[in-house]
């Protein structure tokens, strides 16, 4: 998929996108238009934020009362990720995950409580296996990179 006639996105890492030409379209569906685009990914993080609303841990590391703005940021950056529209970089610029999340104490609890309602909403989404696991993969290896610190 392209964000216009000249310049494609890239695809995520793993992830093997035939073009058309050397800078072409890609030939094929992406992640994102294979899992059903917007609304997936829409659905998969509000699943996941129905589980951090709860959470002792999770829920005062977000600044809003609302997870609502939380919400719209995730699923921005992940539609982008995996081959929908740019509008995450549109809007706040490069996605900068680590320095985003350096305010915060990402402990080895903090990220096992992320997983935990992440791996929830993947397995509510009932993908096929092969998107599942690409998914799930992305998502563990994201939520190891951001652990800042071992203090309880």
């Amino acid at each position: 998929m392209t964000n216009d006639a000249t310049t494609p996105t890239p695809a995520p890492s793993g992830t093997v996108h035939l073009r058309d030409g050397e800078n072409g379209a890609c030939i094929g569906a992406t992640f994102y238009e294979q899992v059903g685009g917007k609304p997936f990914f829409e659905e998969l993080v509000n699943e996941f934020y129905r589980g951090v609303a709860t959470d002792p841990v999770l829920k005062p590391m977000y600044p809003e009362d609302d997870l609502g703005p939380a919400a719209q940021r995730l699923t921005l950056f992940l539609e982008q990720y995996w081959g929908g529209p740019g509008t995450y970089s549109e809007q706040r610029g490069h996605p900068r995950l680590r320095q985003r999340h350096q305010p915060f104490k990402v402990n080895p609890d903090a990220r096992d409580r992320w997983l935990h309602h992440m791996r929830a909403a993947v397995d509510k989404a009932a993908l096929p296996p092969l998107q599942r696991d690409q998914l799930w993969d992305y998502l563990e290896r994201a939520a190891f990179a951001m652990l800042n610190t071992f203090d309880d």
